[in-house]
């Protein structure tokens, strides 16, 4: 019997990840004020596989510990052509809407800080996306995550018309 010299922890080590927001968050009980934190974390290959999830807890290492455990579990796929996105999307969670659009080479990310780390993490160089409405980070990478899932390659596109 042969042991696998593999590390488990490789897959893990694959994504990259930031935290977009951090926030102190109170509950009144009788005794005072409760605080605890949340916290909302990006991941990404830089290939094109990224997720986000949202941890909360007394103190904030822990806060972001879940949220990357959750982020694990929420994971998406963006197609990626020509260095950006195949097409335009408009996409909209809360009071949040997102329009994203493709860039020609060189442009870079012309995006808000919650929509730039999406795109550096899902290795999109060239993309631009207005945020309009609420520029809440939660509310503005659901929204993200929402218009980039709906995205497919022109091939899928084509064959879905057929």
């Amino acid at each position: 019997m042969q042991v696998s010299k593999e590390d488990p922890k490789k897959e893990k080590d694959r994504f990259e990840d930031r935290v977009v927001s951090v926030a102190r968050v109170s509950k009144t009980v009788k005794g005072g004020r409760r605080m605890s934190f949340s916290a909302l974390v990006i991941i990404g290959d830089k290939q094109g596989t990224i997720g986000y999830g949202l941890g909360k807890a007394a103190e904030v290492p822990e806060a972001v510990r879940k949220a990357v455990a959750q982020a694990r579990k929420s994971l998406i796929t963006v197609p990626i052509q020509k260095q950006t996105i195949p097409f335009l999307v408009k996409a909209k969670f809360g009071a949040s809407s997102l329009l994203i659009s493709p860039a020609k080479e060189g442009v870079g990310i012309v995006a808000g800080s919650s929509v730039r780390a999406v795109a550096e993490l899902a290795g999109i160089p060239n993309i631009m996306v207005k945020i309009q409405g609420s520029r809440n980070p939660q509310n503005v990478v659901k929204a993200a995550f929402k218009g980039l899932a709906q995205l497919c390659t022109t091939e899928e596109y084509l064959n879905a018309r057929q």
